[in-house]
C-alpha cells in the first residue's frame, strides 16, 4: 500500500505491529510518498524507513515472520535512513538494558538503550522537550518509554528531558542516517520532528 505524493522520497513504515497509520498519516502530510513495509519488494523500494512505537519484542519476532528482520538489518548497515520511535528506538539500538531474554536488535546505533526506563504504562507522562535544530519546544508523549543509558562518541543528542526524576535522560538521539526518539512524534499533530527525518533522507539520496 502507497499513500500520498509522488513528490520527494519514499519513506516507508514498518507496518508489522504499532503506530503505523499515525507515522504514514504524518509523513503524507508532509508530502512524501509513505509506504507500509510489510514484504521485502516494498521495503526494497523505499529510501528511508520509519520503526514505530508498539512492543519492541513482538516487533522483533512479527519482523523474522514476515522474512523482514535480516533484509532490514542489511540495508541499514548499508546506509539506509531509519528513525525508530520508542520500540523503534530499542530496535535500532546497538545495546539494551532490561531486555528480554534473547531479545534481538536491528542494530546501527551505538547507544545503549534501557527498556521501560519510564515505568509502566501507568507511568506514562508528556511534557515539552528543547529539540537541537528546531526552534520552538516539541511537546512529547511518553508511553512505556525507553531512554538512552550512554552514546557512542558518533552519537548526536537531540533531546533530553529537563525536568523531574529523569531530568537529563537523553530522548532523542542522531547517528549518521539514523535517528530515535523515546516518545511518540506521531501523536499530537506536530509533524517538525518528521520533518527532520525527511530532510535527512532527502539529503541522503
Amino acid at each position: 500500500m502507497v499513500t500520498g505524493s509522488s513528490a520527494g522520497p519514499n519513506i516507508g513504515v514498518l507496518a508489522v505491529q504499532g503506530d503505523v497509520r499515525e507515522h504514514l498519516r504524518t509523513l503524507t502530510d508532509l508530502g512524501v510518498t509513505a509506504t507500509a513495509v510489510r514484504r521485502t519488494s516494498e521495503l526494497d523500494a523505499v529510501d528511508g524507513l520509519v520503526i514505530p512505537g508498539g512492543e519492541s519484542t513482538t516487533m522483533a519476532k512479527l519482523a523474522r515472520t514476515f522474512d523482514l528482520f535480516e533484509p532490514i538489518r542489511q540495508r541499514i548497515k548499508e546506509g539506509l535512513p531509519a528513525f525508530g520511535t520508542c520500540a523503534g528506538m530499542i530496535l535500532l539500538a546497538d545495546r539494551i538494558e532490561d531486555g528480554a531474554h534473547d531479545q534481538e536488535t536491528l542494530g546501527g546505533l551505538d547507544i545503549t538503550v534501557r527498556r521501560n526506563a519510564f515505568g509502566r504504562q501507568v507511568d506514562s507522562f508528556e511534557g515539552d522537550l528543547d529539540f537541537a535544530g528546531l526552534d520552538a519546544p516539541v511537546h512529547a508523549i511518553f508511553i512505556r518509554a525507553p531512554w538512552v543509558e550512554a552514546v557512542g562518541e558518533s552519537v548526536e543528542v537531540l533531546a533530553r528531558v529537563d525536568r523531574g526524576e529523569a531530568a537529563g535522560r537523553i530522548v532523542a538521539v542522531r547517528q549518521g542516517p539514523l535517528m530515535a526518539t523515546s516518545f511518540h512524534p506521531e501523536v499530537g499533530g506536530d509533524s517538525r520532528v518528521h520533518r527532520v527525518f525527511v530532510d535527512l533522507v532527502t539529503n541522503a539520496e
